[in-house]
């Protein structure tokens, strides 16, 4: 029963959110040439990329936004009505298992040649059109420098009651990285983040306001292009990605396979790894999903030690896991 609950909680905050966007089902239903598309942050991304798309193609496109989390739950409370025709999640996991559940349209991209290796599926379902990574984000009016590697944070003294993470149960990005660290390290060093005076401050956004305030010193698995964003914009933050690795987030753009307009999500897709998109995804500090085009704002795929990551594994344990670190942090 505790579990419905919140499972309807979800869904009430992310119609509410929906609609702030001014879609409504009885918009969609009466203008069937609009493309509906569901997107994780940055927000001025989705702006830029839904009004590059309608230049081009002259079809509008209706976007709601929210964490990976809310999306999953509005899509919950969607299934007997389906809205969406494209949904782009911040986990790739999660990505998986759509997948898995037969959710998804397999569609041959006509560039997908020039995609990062790994960032689109075997059968076509699931395209990495941008991607992030998860590091520890610092600010430097507590710690004037920081080189700690993930188990060093939570083992040592001078950190206590200083860390937070993400609630992984919201951010894709840190789901992700939970699951493979627990699938490739096991739990001790969460269990120990956890005596340490680790926080689940909430997503994203609430976790990197309680580490800008300084209301936390250490951002344990903050999401990196925030990050990057927040330094250029003059916050005493500071980031890196620890010596022992991280975690590359491809982030899937998938057209549903009850989608209402399954042509326009295809265009849609297409459009997502054209020069022009793919220059908005490295000017919002993401990681571009076509190999041939790298960001200058941040490191680029090869410059980023990575862990183990097998995705199968990884979806497998990715919601209990993320639930657990919530279990551990309260």
């Amino acid at each position: 029963m505790k579990k419905f609950l919140k499972t309807m909680a979800l869904a009430a905050v992310t119609l509410g959110s929906f609609a702030s966007f001014g879609l409504t089902d009885q918009t969609v239903s009466a203008e069937g040439d609009k493309i509906t598309v569901y997107m994780p942050s940055p927000a001025g991304l989705a702006e830029k990329i839904a009004e590059g798309f309608k230049t081009q193609s002259g079809k509008e496109v209706e976007v709601f936004q929210g964490t990976t989390g809310e999306i999953l739950a509005r899509l919950e409370a969607e299934k007997e009505n389906p809205i969406a025709d494209v949904v782009i999640l911040a986990s790739w996991s999660d990505g998986l298992a759509m997948k898995n559940d037969d959710k998804l349209a397999s569609y041959e991209l006509s560039n997908k040649d020039n995609a990062v290796e790994n960032f689109i599926d075997e059968d076509n379902t699931l395209f990495g059109y941008s991607a992030s990574a998860v590091g520890v984000i610092y600010n430097t009016e507590l710690f004037e420098s920081l080189e700690a590697d993930w188990a060093d944070l939570s083992t040592t003294e001078d950190y206590k009651d200083l860390l937070a993470i993400p609630d992984p149960e919201k951010s894709g990005a840190a789901k992700d990285f939970v699951s493979a660290y627990v699938t490739e390290k096991g739990w001790d060093d969460f269990e120990a983040l956890a005596n340490n005076g680790t926080i689940v401050p909430g997503a994203n956004k609430a976790t990197m306001e309680a580490v800008t305030t300084g209301e936390v010193g250490i951002l344990v698995a903050g999401v990196d292009y925030n990050a990057y964003k927040a330094i250029d914009e003059g916050e005493p933050l500071a980031m890196y990605y620890p010596e022992s690795g991280t975690v590359i987030n491809p982030r899937p753009a998938m057209i549903m396979k009850d989608a209402p307009n399954p042509e326009g999500a295809q265009e849609f897709v297409e459009y997502l790894f054209s020069d022009e998109a793919q220059q908005m995804v490295a000017d919002a500090y993401l990681i571009p999903g076509r190999a041939d085009v790298k960001s200058e704002k941040r490191p680029n795929v090869d410059e980023i030690p990575t862990l183990n990551t097998d995705w199968a594994k990884m979806m497998e344990v990715a919601s209990e896991a993320a639930a657990r670190i919530n279990e551990l942090m309260a």
